[in-house]
């Protein structure tokens, strides 16, 4: 059963064994699990069809790029099979937050056990395995692989071990995932916040895992959108939403990113091409090249915006300069 519900953060999904006849809520769980994270496999224990029934249900949300689920459900083990990543090779890496019950994640020949508080990341470009002996409820996170692998670095020596619940990020982790999707009446904005909180939270767990210090995360998030921003910035459909989207991340991220900078993102893709117009102009070996050309070939539309940008940074004209700095 799937039933849809509408807050002001974001639309959430329930699906539930409960309306479907006992033969045939394997069939159905894996169907749901499949449809909320990526395909995989889910058995049961024992051959009398008691033992094969799976009962569960899994309360979904979706927020900018982070998806956020509760599954309670009955003892199984969930496997993602080298067919399955055939058949859907999705990218993205999957954090197990264990609420109620123990479980087990075991991926690249590490065993990673869950007690209530723990949590342990997943990558589902590889195979892996959950297992849980008996009932359970636990909150998965899901994160987009690229998004992830930006802020933690070795991400394959960080799947299936144990971040401890009793203490630091762990601790903390539960209580923000329990508010992100159980507080309907949270503001967008407060929810967008409280999301990169929570991905915050998981990369600073992971990170004690290894020796090396955590990584200053917003200096680490804020290279990687200019180092992707100068990558682009002859492309005239560069903007803030473009380079957000290929980022995994929203618009307001990106724009918060730039919060204790100079300028905001707009204005620092315009001085960032600009700054390579005016460069193009004293080039010798682009002499032939009129202004407008250049201006357009770094991602200006307009000759007249050009040289109203370029006279407002420079102080004077781009003509002038080219002059002046050529005689």
């Amino acid at each position: 059963m799937i039933h849809d519900h509408v807050g002001r953060t974001t639309s959430r999904t329930v699906l539930s064994t409960d309306s479907v006849a006992p033969a045939d809520r394997r069939d159905f769980w894996t169907r749901a699990v499949s449809q909320t994270y990526v395909d995989l496999q889910c058995e049961v224990a024992g051959s009398s069809a008691a033992a094969a029934s799976i009962d569960g249900s899994i309360e979904a949300a979706h927020l900018v790029t982070l998806g956020l689920s509760k599954v309670t459900a009955t003892a199984q083990s969930v496997l993602r099979t080298p067919a399955g990543i055939a058949r859907t090779s999705d990218d993205y890496f999957l954090v197990s937050v264990q609420n109620q019950g123990n479980g087990f994640v075991v991926q690249d020949d590490r065993i990673a056990r869950l007690e209530p508080g723990d949590f342990a990341m997943y990558d589902t470009t590889r195979p892996y395995e959950l297992h849980f002996a008996d009932n359970f409820e636990q909150y998965v996170l899901r994160l987009p692989g690229s998004t992830l692998r930006t802020l933690v670095r070795n991400t394959a020596d960080l799947t299936a071990r144990t971040v401890p619940g009793g203490q630091g990020a762990g601790k903390l982790l539960l209580t923000m995932v329990r508010t992100l999707l159980d507080d309907t009446e949270m503001s967008t904005q407060s929810a967008e916040a409280v999301a990169q909180s929570v991905e915050y939270l998981v990369v600073a767990g992971l990170s004690g895992l290894t020796d090396a210090p955590p990584p200053h995360l917003a200096a680490r998030r804020l290279a990687v959108i200019k180092q992707e921003i100068r990558a682009r910035l002859r492309d005239p459909g560069l903007s803030v939403a473009s380079v957000a989207a290929t980022l995994h991340l929203s618009p307001s991220t990106l724009h918060r990113a730039f919060a204790a900078e100079p300028c905001s993102a707009s204005e620092w893709i315009w001085a960032q091409r600009l700054d390579g117009a005016r460069l193009d102009l004293v080039d010798l070996t682009l002499l032939n090249i009129s202004i407008a050309d250049i201006a357009f070939g770094w991602g200006f539309s307009d000759a007249a915006h050009f040289s109203r940008a370029f006279r407002a940074r420079f102080g004077c004209s781009p003509r002038d300069y080219r002059n002046s700095t050529l005689a």
